[in-house]
């Protein structure tokens, strides 16, 4: 998807992204709901949990059927496939033939470039590794603290087994909000270098969620929890959005795929980093 959007309208890839967020936010509200219905009950966690599941993969099955079956014949994403692949980009032709397109109506419709002069991967991945760099460091250091170090490591305070579920939750919500911010032309941020910047700044969340795990009260941990999911999804966006500007539709399908590449890598490594926080607890 994120590929697909790339090339297509920066809007697009915005809501994309905000609805990844939104998604953490509906989460989160579906485990309050679940929660608070079987708390009483016997066998109530389990309930909850099979609850949960049930209808979260309901949903997602909804989105898979929807990207398969309607996403490709809606006319604005024809359009924009057509024009990447009159700019000789291969993989969008299954995609316009899922649309209804036939390569026989495609030669018609768009005059085909024999040779398109076009960076390789590489060339594109050196171009943007501060990008890349950026990306990855922002989802390394969110995922070694959320949700890992939140559900297990935040003490014990009057909120009791609501506790994390309301960190977690507080989160989302931060994660949700942040990724409207960038409409707003004078707050988007669009520098390269402010970019990367703004995410190895993020890394001062370390100690701060430590100690104030450690001697603060609880509403000072959801106010780092907000903070934290704000600027995840703020800069989340900013990169993604500032980087296929000025090539061509092949290229941003690329670019973006390579982004997701580093996101992805960024999570691997913020799970793997989050087991440090057990170090002298036993482990």
């Amino acid at each position: 998807m994120a590929g697909d959007l790339s090339y297509m309208r920066h809007e697009f890839l915005q809501s994309f992204f905000a609805g990844v967020a939104a998604s953490g936010t509906i989460t989160s509200i579906l485990r309050i709901v679940t929660k608070a219905a079987f708390q009483a009950s016997e066998d109530g966690l389990r309930k909850g949990a099979l609850t949960f599941f049930f209808i979260s993969t309901c949903f997602v099955l909804g989105c898979v059927l929807l990207y398969a079956f309607v996403f490709p014949h809606i006319e604005v994403i024809k359009y924009y496939r057509l024009e990447a692949a009159s700019q000789g980009s291969k993989t969008v032709v299954a995609d316009l033939a899922a649309g209804g397109l036939t390569l026989e109506s495609l030669k018609q419709d768009l005059e085909f470039h024999k040779e398109v002069n076009r960076l390789s991967t590489f060339q594109l991945l050196m171009q943007n590794v501060d990008l890349a760099a950026a990306l990855f460091l922002t989802y390394a250091l969110t995922l070694s603290i959320f949700p890992g170090f939140l559900a297990e490591d935040t003490g014990m305070h009057k909120l009791g087994s609501w506790y994390a579920v309301i960190l977690i939750a507080m989160f989302n919500v931060g994660d949700f909000l942040a990724r409207y911010i960038p409409l707003i032309e004078n707050m988007k941020l669009e520098s390269r270098w402010g970019l990367l910047v703004a995410a190895c700044s993020r890394f001062l969340f370390i100690p701060c969620f430590y100690f104030t795990a450690k001697y603060g009260a609880q509403g000072w941990m959801l106010l780092l929890c907000i903070f934290l999911g704000l600027s995840n999804g703020y800069l989340t966006v900013c990169i993604l959005v500032t980087a296929p500007k000025g090539y061509k539709g092949p290229e941003q399908n690329s670019l973006g795929n390579l982004l997701v590449l580093s996101l992805l890598l960024g999570v691997f490594a913020g799970v793997t980093l989050d087991w440090l926080w057990l170090i002298g607890k036993g482990w």
